[in-house]
């Protein structure tokens, strides 16, 4: 059952990727970043933890970017939502703590591509989501790093697609007429 499931995922997102930008994304000493400590996890799969998902949130972004998009990803810094303490479960067992006080933030620079190879974009963020527990969509989503997610959707749809639309605009129109 787990086969069928895994590869219904792989389908899914093998097809969502036919209509989408290429992104590749680097991790730059992901082992020095501000927080992506683990709770009660290894440091090592965690932090893979965390980049194989943030590598999912990229892919889903590009899904939404023009086919034949080339995006370059270089993230430089994470600190998660929350914090570890390793106090308040005792016995050894530490836990993330969420408060408004612990936002998330992300480094990272990129550039864009159109199918020409022409650069459309290019820019080092730093983001931080300081309103990140005011602006919950969902009372229920427990999602893993679902603030981390929302920042980087809202970036997205707030910078980066703008951007994009913006230079398609610009493009000149090309007209096609029909066969005799």
């Amino acid at each position: 059952m787990r086969n069928i499931i895994v590869l219904c995922g792989l389908a899914a997102l093998a097809f969502s990727s036919v209509h989408a930008a290429e992104v590749k994304v680097q991790w730059q000493d992901p082992e020095k970043f501000t927080d992506i400590r683990p709770a009660n996890d290894s440091r090592k799969s965690y932090r893979e933890r965390v980049i194989r998902k943030f590598d999912e949130f990229f892919q889903q972004m590009a899904t939404k970017l023009p086919e034949g998009y080339s995006w370059d990803v270089t993230v430089t810094d994470i600190d998660l939502a929350g914090d570890v303490d390793y106090f308040i479960s005792g016995a050894g067992n530490a836990l993330r703590v969420v408060k408004d006080i612990y936002s998330p933030a992300m480094k990272f620079s990129y550039v864009l591509r159109d199918n020409h190879g022409e650069q459309v974009m290019q820019a080092d963020e730093k983001l931080r989501d300081m309103g990140f527990m005011q602006s919950i969509r969902s009372a229920h989503n427990s999602d893993e790093f679902r603030y981390e997610k929302r920042m980087l959707e809202d970036w997205f749809e707030r910078e980066l697609k703008p951007g994009v639309e913006q230079h398609q605009h610009m493009l000149p129109k090309v007209s096609v007429k029909p066969a005799v």
